[in-house]
């Protein structure tokens, strides 16, 4: 492969337009005769809708029209799926407005469709609605006590799955033989998704064809087009199209089906003309698919010498009050590929409920499972280090994995890895030999130093097979068109770099096309960790399946054998003369039938170009090492990071600059959870008491260190890139980094457990406890 642009660190291709105000985001998009919807919302956690009277919001000037779920129900939508892959499970309805009950704040109960969207959220407030208010649980392990609250009669003691993975019988039997067993209980904890840009979408109707359209703000267009055309509207695909303009971030959450899809197409189809949506901050709180959410109980069995011998994880995942498309595969799927991380366990048994409360629905959020997994163990390692007496890292480095291939105990093949490598390497860049004088420095001024060392594995790949087309055009541009989605990561650069090296033409010539099910023939969207694996080997594939239309198409143009053909600069020459074709000039010969060999057959898009499917369920391994220093205020449990170090394994960088900065963005996002982020229900009312960014607290650029980050190529097999995937592994990393430093300065004072958010009110109750013990 050409390196001429693979591996160089380019500034992102689409940043002009973005700081030139050029940016094409839903809000931006002009529409004419549109009108504006509203939706309201559940003010109760749970109740029973008694009555609901609309007509004082009809008589609104400038409301066309005001629907309920009767409205829905008429004309036969069906409810939106969960297609998790977990079995047995049971799916409770979910329609896209209330049906007699609603069972979280922020539920949809009616849609107001207006001249604006002033008049609209006007005429909401006056829909009269009598609510028959009912108990309500927002806690996972409190939704499956005997005594919770029954929130739906589908579904025995809100209960909706029950999955155990792994040996049980082996992990029993290794811990009984255990010389040491450790036991933690730990939580991830609940997280509001907060992109910059809330949710917002565009629907329209041609009566002509019987055709949708929907515009959104979204991260995976080709699902939720299925969905609302073989789930809800039951119609052939090829009458619902789905595409996104720029995304303002996403991080999981714009992957999934919400009822404002289906409201928005649902109105427009009714009115006959186009209806837009935006969505507040305040709604986003109460209705954008929420994070984590899993408390679970770890443990883990050791020889006297302090190899691990197994691991025992019980999780309670609270789902929310339906379950979103993917909910249950965060806790179930996903999160079963990395129990263990990057450690050697013979033995691992893990066991899963899946509980419903009266909460905002639970789906993936930036790594969706991994996290959680890594979490799990990395806080288990640590505090069987504490009890052994031993060094933390070096406990670690006793048990990673050294040798590969390596299959863990519940069934993943990881092809390659250095493991010990990167825990060396981020230890000594960390300067942890001078922690100790660090430390005599910070308590000569009357604070509290730690140091966390903590490693980190990725299983990515997000959706099997990808697809790609590569066509060139009649201005002389190579369309590149990806299955995968970008909401900020820099695609339409990475791509073009990839589409540019193997082509060798110049990279201002790709056109990158992306989230548009009428120009994309397929594609799984994003997540994962999976575009650049999963996305980018469906382009090599598809640029070498161009070019091996285009090398029968020279040679038989320029009078030669393929054989004889040398492809170079993008062109094709023939050894020993001047004669050669570029690809371009290839291109328009193509467009006239006339001018293919025998055998081949038009194209019927026209010119040259093919679209392949990368069909592939394999996984790839990112991985690392980082380490934190957190210095702390006794007084007040306020807490700073002071230092943080990564040293990551992404296989091949495509572009090392939008790796590290996809790294950072990760680790940033971490460190809010395990520091900041703290979604609050009442547990009486079930009302969400952080529901404004006056509440709730999102990581600051003050609130961070200079971040010191290595980036180790290790090129995978997996794919022809040899790329492994960076999207997600910060986020995967940092809480249990921080968290590690956090005790470690808290531990002289007495202090031996704490849960995310480690916030300073925590830290100081931790600390006054642990002064009256």
């Amino acid at each position: 492969m050409d390196d001429k642009m693979i591996g160089r660190s380019i500034r992102r291709l689409e940043d002009a337009r973005f700081l030139m105000g050029r940016g094409r985001y839903v809000d931006d998009i002009g529409e004419a005769n549109a009108l504006h919807g509203h939706v309201l919302r559940s003010p109760h956690a749970h109740a029973r809708i008694k009555r609901i009277d609309v007509s004082p919001a009809t008589s609104v000037a400038g409301v066309h029209a005001v629907y309920t779920h009767a409205d829905l129900a008429a004309e036969g939508l069906g409810h939106m799926p969960c297609l998790a892959a977990v079995k047995p499970m049971i799916v409770p309805p979910r329609p896209a407005l209330a049906d007699g009950r609603v069972r979280h704040v922020g539920d949809p109960v009616a849609f107001v469709v207006a001249d604006s969207a002033e008049a609209a959220r006007e005429a909401a407030e006056l829909i009269e609605v009598d609510y028959e208010a009912l108990d309500a649980v927002v806690d996972g392990i409190a939704a499956l006590a005997p005594d919770a609250p029954a929130i739906w009669p589908e579904v025995p003691g809100n209960l909706v799955y029950h999955v155990q993975r792994g040996d049980a019988d082996t992990v029993a039997k290794a811990m009984a033989e255990a010389a040491h067993v450790v036991e933690v209980e730990v939580m991830n904890n609940r997280i509001i998704v907060t992109p910059i840009e809330p949710r917002s979408g565009i629907a329209r109707y041609d009566a002509a064809t019987s055709a949708m359209d929907l515009e959104l703000t979204g991260q995976g267009v080709h699902g939720i087009r299925r969905q609302l055309a073989e789930f809800i509207f039951k119609l052939p695909l090829d009458r619902v199209r789905v595409h996104a303009p720029d995304v303002g971030g996403g991080f999981g959450m714009k992957n999934f089906l919400y009822p404002e899809w289906i409201l928005l197409l649902f109105a427009a189809r009714r009115l006959g003309r186009p209806v837009r949506w935006l969505a507040d901050r305040a709604e986003e709180f109460v209705m954008g698919a929420q994070g984590r959410d899993i408390a679970a109980t770890a443990k883990l069995g050791l020889a006297a010498d302090g190899r691990l011998l197994a691991l025992d994880v019980k999780m309670v995942a609270n789902l929310g009050a339906y379950l979103s498309g993917n909910g249950p595969g965060a806790s179930v799927v996903a999160a079963s590929t990395a129990q263990g991380g990057v450690y050697d366990i013979p033995a691992i048994a893990v066991d899963i409920r899946g509980a419903l409360s009266n909460t905002v629905p639970v789906d993936a959020y930036r790594g969706a499972g991994k996290p959680e997994a890594n979490y799990i163990i990395e806080r288990a390692i640590e505090a069987a280090a504490r009890q052994l007496g031993r060094d933390p890292a070096e406990l670690r480095r006793q048990n990673l994995i050294a040798s590969f291939p390596h299959r863990t105990a519940l069934g993943m093949a990881i092809d390659s890895g250095g493991f010990v490598a990167n825990l060396d390497a981020a230890v000594a860049r960390a300067d942890a030999k001078g922690f100790a004088a660090r430390r005599a420095a910070a308590k000569a001024r009357g604070r509290l130093l730690g140091i966390g060392v903590a490693c980190f594995l990725e299983t990515s790949r997000g959706a099997p097979n990808e697809g790609a087309e590569v066509r060139f055009e009649g201005d002389g541009k190579v369309m590149v068109a990806v299955g995968t989605e970008s909401n900020g990561q820099g695609h339409e650069t990475a791509f073009a770099q990839i589409a540019a090296d193997r082509l060798g033409v110049p990279i201002e010539a790709i056109r990158y096309v992306q989230a548009d099910t009428g120009q994309v023939k397929s594609g799984a969207g994003h997540g994962g960790a999976r575009s650049m694996h999963m996305g980018g080997a469906a382009v090599v594939k598809a640029i070498d399946a161009t070019l091996a239309k285009a090398r029968t198409l020279a040679a038989h143009l320029l009078q030669a054998s393929e054989s004889e053909l040398v492809f170079a600069d993008g062109r094709f020459s023939v050894l020993g003369s001047d004669r050669a074709i570029a690809l371009p000039v290839l291109a328009r010969s193509a467009e006239d039938p006339a001018n293919l060999p025998d055998g081949m057959t038009p194209d019927p898009a026209g010119g040259l170009g093919e679209h392949v499917m990368n069909m592939t369920d394999v996984f790839t391994f990112p991985s690392g090492c980082h380490v934190a220093e957190v210095e702390i205020d006794p007084e007040t449990g306020a807490t700073a990071l002071v230092r943080y170090t990564a040293v990551d394994d992404y296989g091949r960088l495509i572009n090392p600059l939008l790796t590290e900065g996809q790294v950072q963005g990760g680790v940033t996002q971490g460190i809010g959870q395990a520091m900041v982020e703290h979604t609050v229900y009442d547990s009486s009312s079930g009302q969400l008491l952080s529901g404004s960014l006056m509440d709730y607290a999102l990581p600051r650029a003050d609130d961070l260190p200079p971040f010191d980050i290595e980036l180790i190529e290790r090129p995978t097999l997996a794919n022809p890139l040899g790329v492994k995937g960076s999207g997600q592994a910060g986020c995967i990393a940092a809480p249990q980094t921080v968290m590690a430093a956090i005790l470690d300065a808290l531990r002289p004072a007495g202090v031996e457990a704490l849960d995310m958010p480690a916030t300073p009110e925590r830290v100081w109750r931790a600390l006054r406890e642990a002064e009256r013990r």
